[in-house]
């Protein structure tokens, strides 16, 4: 699997996941998608998006990765996981399949998704894309609109090492005469969108363009935005159950594409796309965007985990109220860790730990590379250890993080800290 050993695991091409489609008579075909891409954000996007047309009474489908706790966290439809029974009869009927072709885990997990989506007869699916986009096996669907988030430098030794490189990638889910919806872009990148909807005859927006913040509110587990719309004077605001300041960028995004897809014909309402906004991690489950696991010290989970994630966690950082300090920190060893270190603040407390993945970054090595940098802390078995061990030392207004790997925030035992 990717998540576990990388790039070893990554497949270059769509012929798995075409043969896998074939297998099982094309359901990718038979109900309508919303398809997102993008280095950082499309996990929030995908789950917002998805929370608006629960609320506006669809059966929605979601597609994301990668899981923290549950396999079937990938597989959603109105917020509830894919039933056990459902995965272990889809895998013994394909099987044989996987016998004879060899696929990637991520491969089959996309036929799962469609199989069962097609299955349950949803009105429409939200697919996030694993890696990428034009290789990525989600890339077989035909959405009713595509959705790149932004472009950032994280999986450079397969996608490219240059942010043009990364977005020509992005780009491959663009489809023929397929609105497409740009969350953030620079110059050279916007180049990029814009001739590849050029060349599919596609009609392309950009959010930024589009809309703009005037203020936010932050409370420990509510955002509360203010938007314009480039062609009304009037303000609106949203709240959202996930206070990441971040998510003022990523609902400029979800705005944007449902101006687009109310424009299509979906029956949107004001009403559902405030509630859906409102309560997204609620309805759909959504784990690990500044996820506040207990009070007292104030202990959040991240998983940003790239150079991007990264700089806009310390943002938020920045802005919160705390008086000292503490970050429980490991990384996957395929990343940029001294671009990454560099980025973390000299004056906090260190609590350097591992996934218990082949993938992980060796925590001695971590600690070297962050004492280098002047990064001083302590080395834990695995990040429960960490925390445990963080919450001894901090005090009650002191704020404890843990970021740096999805993997890292997928083992810590929410039960134990609650």
């Amino acid at each position: 699997m990717f998540s576990r050993i990388g790039h070893a695991a990554y497949k270059n091409d769509l012929s798995n996941t075409l043969e896998i489609c074939r297998f099982l008579n094309n359901p990718e075909k038979k109900f309508k998608t919303v398809h997102i891409a993008g280095t950082n954000g499309k996990g929030s996007v995908s789950h917002i998006i998805a929370s608006i047309f629960q609320s506006a009474g669809y059966k929605t489908g979601l597609y994301t990765s990668p899981h923290l706790y549950d396999f079937r966290e990938r597989i959603r439809i109105n917020g509830e996981m894919i039933n056990e029974d459902e995965v272990i009869a889809f895998t013994k009927k394909i099987t044989p399949l996987i016998n004879e072709i060899e696929p990637s885990f991520f491969e089959v997990t996309v036929g799962m998704a469609f199989d069962y989506f097609c299955k349950e007869n949803v009105d429409i699916a939200i697919i996030e894309t694993g890696l990428g986009g034009r290789l990525d096996s989600t890339n077989v669907i035909q959405p009713e609109i595509s959705i790149i988030t932004n472009i950032g430098l994280d999986h450079t030794h397969i996608l490219g090492n240059t942010i043009e490189l990364i977005a020509a990638e992005k780009a491959g889910i663009i489809k023929d005469e397929t609105p497409v919806v740009i969350g953030k872009a620079n110059s050279s990148t916007r180049k990029i969108f814009l001739s590849k909807a050029e060349e599919t005859q596609s009609n392309i927006f950009f959010a930024e363009d589009r809309y703009s913040s005037t203020s936010q509110y932050l409370s420990p587990d509510i955002i509360s935005i203010q938007l314009t719309h480039k062609d009304n004077t009037g303000v609106s605001t949203f709240e959202a159950d996930l206070p990441g300041l971040y998510q003022q960028e990523n609902l400029k995004t979800v705005l944007t594409s449902i101006d687009i897809l109310r424009e299509k014909g979906w029956e949107l309402n004001d009403e559902a796309i405030k509630n859906g906004i409102r309560f997204a991690k609620k309805n759909t489950g959504l784990l690990g965007r500044w996820d506040i696991i207990r009070s007292n010290p104030l202990l959040i989970a991240d998983v940003a985990h790239n150079i991007d994630g990264l700089s806009k966690l310390l943002e938020q950082i920045k802005i919160s109220k705390f008086e000292s300090l503490h970050v429980v920190v490991g990384f996957s060893a395929d990343k940029d860790i001294d671009s990454l270190l560099k980025l973390l603040p000299v004056g906090a407390t260190y609590y350097f730990t591992q996934a218990n993945i082949p993938r992980a970054l060796n925590v001695g090595t971590l600690k070297e590379h962050a004492h280098k940098l002047n990064l001083t802390g302590t080395t834990h078995e695995n990040v429960n250890v960490a925390i445990e061990a963080a919450l001894h030392k901090a005090n009650v207004d002191d704020l404890i993080i843990v970021c740096g790997s999805i993997f890292v925030v997928g083992e810590i035992d929410r039960q134990k800290f609650n």
